[in-house]
């Protein structure tokens, strides 16, 4: 499979979920492992709600059940970009090359609200 392959179900199942916008970047490492970085939007509804659920899934499954993986926020410097949200960026990263970028869609799609693009399934989750 190539790079590229590699990518196409994580990236497509992130296209889906509430509040993602715009392009999603991915690529590897040197040593194996690769990341994925997407966009939010943070005026959206549910985006603080994708923001734990992801993290959840991603950072911290449970004690004893850690997926080798890693979400977190990325941004320049305030002070080059004035501070705006707009430059605030999301990147998933692998800290395990064998662990493939579709294994981490089939985690997600198994435990976020399903279908991942129906609000309603969101909200449901919620209780509202």
């Amino acid at each position: 499979m190539s790079d590229h392959q590699d990518f196409d179900e994580l990236l497509s199942y992130l296209t889906k979920v509430p509040a993602v916008t715009g392009n999603i970047g991915s690529g590897k490492f040197d040593n194996g492992n690769w990341w994925v970085k997407l966009s939010l939007d943070i005026s959206h509804p549910l985006a603080w709600h994708v923001v734990q659920e992801l993290g959840a899934v991603l950072n911290y499954l449970s004690a004893n059940e850690r997926l080798p993986t890693i979400f977190m926020p990325v941004s320049p410097p305030p002070y080059l970009n004035g501070g705006p949200a707009d430059y605030l960026s999301w990147v998933i990263e692998s800290k395990e090359p064998s662990f493939k970028p579709s294994t981490v869609a089939e985690w997600l799609e198994g435990r976020l609200p399903r279908p991942v693009n129906d609000l309603s399934q969101w909200e449901a989750q919620d209780g509202t």
